[in-house]
């Protein structure tokens, strides 16, 4: 089984100060970080996906703007692949599909940001195109939302999204549970 390490969205607009926050973001990045150095290490397939909002009126991710950078944290290498996308799935117009199929890809680890947006619309998308899917938990983050007129916590969205994936889409872990299991496999 080929593993392919997908960092969705951890870009700068993101994080503290940024246009568009995410709760926890500075540990979910550091999760990344851990994650794309076990990869690199491995020689594994790593892609760097790329938000660039195209929406009119949109307020974040803008093109050419330090917002829409990828975070220093998990900066991409020479030779990596960097996937720029326009909508939530990361498969959607994009060659994602085809450079994970050249790579002989048959599992996707996920990690990045927003919880209840990127990585919920493509990790299953990932797994309607017949890919295994794990998502690091912990390596993933979001924000507060407002529905109906109450803010419903970011911690509750996470868990809300983690919990609808768990089982039929992907393995949900934390990055202690992904690591002990490479353990195990070993």
């Amino acid at each position: 089984m080929t593993e392919a390490l997908l960092l969705i969205d951890i870009q700068n607009d993101y994080f503290p100060g940024g246009a568009m926050e995410c709760v926890g973001m500075e540990q979910a990045s550091g999760a990344a970080s851990a994650l794309l150095e076990i990869f690199r290490q491995e020689r594994k397939p790593v892609f760097f996906i790329r938000h660039i909002s195209m929406r009119e009126g949109a307020g974040f991710l803008l093109p050419g703007t330090r917002g829409s950078e990828i975070h220093e944290r998990v900066a991409p290498g020479p030779g990596e692949a960097v996937i720029e996308k326009h909508f939530p799935n990361s498969f959607f117009q994009t060659g994602l599909l085809a450079a994970l199929r050249e790579k002989g890809v048959s599992e996707c680890v996920i990690c990045g940001a927003m919880s209840h947006m990127c990585i919920d619309a493509t990790t299953r998308a990932a797994r309607e195109a017949g890919f295994a899917c794990t998502v690091v938990e912990d390596a993933c983050a979001t924000r507060d939302l407002v529905f109906s007129g109450e803010i419903v916590p970011a911690a509750s969205i996470h868990a809300s999204f983690m919990a609808a994936l768990n089982g039929m889409y992907a393995r949900v872990v934390t990055l202690e549970e992904y690591v002990a299991g490479r353990r195990q496999e070993g």
